[in-house]
């Protein structure tokens, strides 16, 4: 009897810690670059309009973002489809809805409002946890992190996140949002992209201070890269939400 009790116990608790398994789902991060002085104009757009319609036609509006640095004028965003055949069948509907043309008329009267849009395809990592669109108050500041592996060592860097740097960043006060793989098409190797929250900018920028000082940190990013530096390029976008981003 305390044999199969035991048993019980042991088979609760590896369900309870089991890692989430990804959820299958296509995400996009698109980011819109304004017309000159238009830049105003296309977040409240979204806030009145393009979100609603979006919804409509099966698209999941995971978090909408501008860039603490108000000089850098841009929309970021992220979307959520059961498959990358959905997200077609969705654009398509989206971009023929009468509702949505209205819009576009009523809108662009004095000029288009975007001069382009960048959009990246990812699914999720097996690092990542269960994405949720979830509000706080009050606000955090979020930072999308993007990393560009040396040749080769996607696997090697994927394989320290998942023994290390997670872990750490957790010690050091970073909250984790969602850890995506790249799946653009452009015969380049995936990258990796997370979004992490905090308090603020300060704090995140203090966090990852602390972070690069902390011993245990050094010690795995010096035995990780025995055979050479895993990474080519981060890079790193602190981002303020919108009052209509679902995520916040």
């Amino acid at each position: 009897m305390f044999k199969q009790i035991l048993f019980l116990l042991l088979a609760v608790a590896t369900v309870a810690t089991a890692k989430p398994k990804p959820s299958g789902k296509l995400y996009e991060i698109r980011v819109y670059h304004p017309m000159p002085g238009k830049y105003a104009e296309i977040v409240d757009r979204f806030r009145q309009y393009t979100t609603k319609i979006f919804a409509k036609h099966g698209m999941e509006n995971i978090g909408y973002w501008t860039p603490t640095d108000t000089t850098n004028q841009e929309l970021v965003y992220i979307l959520a489809y059961p498959s990358r055949e959905a997200r077609e069948a969705s654009w398509q509907a989206f971009s023929n809805d009468p509702d949505w043309k209205a819009v576009v008329a009523k809108t662009q009267a004095n000029g288009k409002l975007v001069e382009r849009v960048d959009q990246t395809f990812m699914t999720e990592s097996q690092l990542s946890p269960i994405i949720k669109t979830v509000a706080k108050s009050p606000n955090r500041t979020f930072e999308l992190r993007t990393y560009t592996a040396a040749p080769g060592k996607l696997t090697n860097l994927l394989a320290r996140f998942r023994d290390h740097t997670i872990g750490l960043f957790s010690k050091h006060g970073m909250t984790h949002m969602g850890y995506w793989i790249t799946t653009d098409a452009d015969g380049k190797q995936p990258k990796l992209i997370y979004m992490l929250a905090h308090p603020s900018e300060a704090e995140g920028r203090q966090h990852f201070k602390d972070f690069a000082a902390d011993p245990a940190w050094t010690t795995a990013r010096d035995a990780s890269e025995a055979n050479g530096k895993l990474t080519e390029k981060v890079e790193s976008l602190y981002l303020t939400p919108t009052d209509y981003s679902p995520i916040r």
